[in-house]
């Protein structure tokens, strides 16, 4: 289903640019639609005709923004935005700092981990570490991750500033169709921040135990989490318990913080 979200049907300001507005809706749009769209449907649905995106949308691919499929020719964007964003945005330090010990860590405990930052309504897969044997589970980099029902996207809320984490949950909340439950969904939070992480059982893969911690910066800001969905395997065959790999994920996440700037003694930890 080809799908536009208000904000990108209409854009009024007091400067026009309308090849760059047109750009920036054919990119929208393929965001809401990762399968990716014929030109055809991106003229129909951004209620343009064909001859007028056409240019635009062959610009975007020539610049490596778009591409496009030899077997159906439907448009997709690509992982540029994100190489971009990593450049242009903290993002970039976060990961180069982080990458290090989420290699480490794939490597002592036998298992993937991810590193997500809250992007509006959703939590976004920046990083990833995949296990450096034969068998594990792991997120694609620019996954989207339901804040309200993932592990790394509570760990987000529970951490975040108070006012940013209402605004996400309102943002999320909008974005859903059944109801998010507040109250049990701030009891929860306030266990996570007592606890100071979060483990819990995968709700989508059997199997999967997801264990999230957050990872701080200067001045104690949130600024991701680092979780890992622990893969227990049948024969009992992974590397460490899932005790263990919860303490090698908080040492992680902890010297991911101090290397962003953390004092946790400045900030009530032992």
């Amino acid at each position: 289903m080809v799908k536009q979200d208000g904000a990108a049907a209409q854009r009024k300001g007091s400067y026009k640019a309308p090849a760059l507005d047109k750009a920036f809706l054919i990119i929208e749009l393929l965001a809401n639609n990762p399968q990716g769209l014929l030109a055809s449907e991106m003229a129909a649905a951004l209620g343009r005709s064909l001859g007028e995106l056409f240019r635009i949308v062959v610009v975007l691919e020539e610049a490596g923004y778009l591409q496009k499929s030899r077997v159906t020719d439907r448009y997709t964007v690509t992982y540029k935005f994100l190489d971009v964003a990593y450049r242009a945005t903290p993002a970039r330090k976060l990961v180069v700092t982080a990458q290090p010990e989420m290699q480490a860590l794939a490597a002592a405990i036998g298992q993937s981990c991810h590193l997500v930052v809250a992007q509006a309504a959703e939590g976004l897969v920046i990083a990833r570490e995949e296990n450096p044997g034969t068998r594990g589970f792991s997120l694609r980099v620019g996954a989207s991750i339901d804040l309200i029902r993932s592990c790394s996207g509570n760990v987000l809320l529970a951490f975040a500033a108070d006012d940013a984490s209402e605004k996400m949950i309102s943002r999320a909340a909008a974005l859903r169709k059944e109801p998010v439950g507040q109250a049990s969904l701030a009891g929860r939070l306030k266990e996570i921040r007592a606890r100071g992480y979060y483990l819990r059982e995968s709700p989508v893969t059997r199997g999967v135990t997801d264990i999230s911690f957050p990872i701080f910066g200067f001045g104690g800001e949130l600024l991701a989490a680092l979780t890992v969905p622990f893969l227990e395997l049948i024969d009992g065959s992974q590397l460490v318990s899932i005790e263990e790999a919860t303490t090698e994920l908080k040492r992680a996440a902890e010297d991911i913080s101090i290397a962003l700037g953390w004092r946790p003694f400045e900030h009530g930890e032992d």
